[in-house]
């Protein structure tokens, strides 16, 4: 029987870190996503990507060709920007500018949110309302070790 592929949401910073750096948890994420491996589907929001340009747009302009020839290679699902009443439904949960990065995973129907803030996502809160697993980057390439060796 055919495994359920693991969806994986990755948070604006995730990209924006791994862009930035040939090494670490972030870039390994990367470069596994764009071997577009079977089983293995990353995922981010229209939010998120909007992010990522301003903030490279702001902060290190020099990166953008690198986002720019990088992004498609990574297979990305992008989920669309969350409505108003998607937000409104999850505000008080987390802080008001990750609200949209929360309801993008969860329209995702990600089985984990990866993110270098995970402390902002951490509580008992948001562990009742989101389906999937909150993992830093370090954490979930722990978790999908496990996942990809998995034998049933």
């Amino acid at each position: 029987m055919e495994r359920k592929p693991v969806r994986i949401f990755l948070d604006s910073n995730v990209v924006l870190s791994g862009l930035l750096s040939s090494t670490g948890a972030p870039r390994i994420i990367l470069d596994i996503l764009a071997l577009s491996l079977p089983g293995i589907i990353g995922l981010t929001g229209r939010y998120n990507l909007i992010e990522i340009e301003r903030n490279i747009k702001k902060k290190a302009p020099a990166v953008l060709p690198v986002y720019n020839e990088y992004l498609p290679k990574l297979h990305l699902e992008i989920v669309p920007l969350p409505s108003t009443a998607e937000i409104a439904r999850h505000s008080g949960i987390i802080a008001d500018k990750d609200t949209p990065v929360l309801v993008s995973a969860i329209k995702g129907q990600a089985d984990f949110l990866i993110t270098g803030d995970k402390k902002h996502f951490d509580n008992s809160k948001i562990r009742k309302t989101i389906p999937c697993r909150i993992m830093n980057p370090s954490e979930f390439l722990e978790e999908l070790a496990v996942i990809l060796t998995r034998t049933d």
